[in-house]
């Protein structure tokens, strides 16, 4: 996607001809669709949460294929084996997701708050030292 990008911002469609640049445009458009959250990722993220494993299967795979664990609220309609960890729960119910959404998000919050402060009382041993 960023050679496309680079390619579309230094003319080089220009010197291509004209039905290849029309499939160049096409591969484009369809990778900023599926990669559009992702493309300015540095690092692979330490987890991913998913409502629906059923309905979210791609990336569930992805994250499968790259080691990623998974985090997902899990009916009684999904396979929970491909699950790191499994929520269960009505993930068809707007107030069931909405709550344990919630619980999640605080989670990870606490969490790299409490990194910081650790990261931040290392720092201040070191210069004390």
């Amino acid at each position: 996607l960023h050679e496309l990008e680079e390619m579309g911002n230094n003319k080089m469609f220009e010197v291509l001809p004209k039905k290849e640049v029309i499939s160049l445009k096409r591969e484009k458009e369809k990778l900023e669709k599926i990669l559009t959250g992702i493309k300015d990722m540095e690092e692979l993220p330490a987890a991913i949460f998913v409502i629906d494993p059923k309905k979210e299967k791609i990336a569930v795979a992805e994250a499968i294929k790259l080691s990623i664990p998974i985090v997902a609220i899990v009916d009684t309609n999904c396979n929970p084996e491909e699950i790191d960890y499994v929520i269960p729960g009505n993930d068809d119910a707007i107030r069931a997701v909405k709550l344990i959404s919630s619980v999640i998000a605080d989670a990870v919050i606490e969490g790299k708050k409490s990194t910081i402060e650790e990261e931040i009382e290392e720092e201040i041993e070191e210069v004390k030292a």
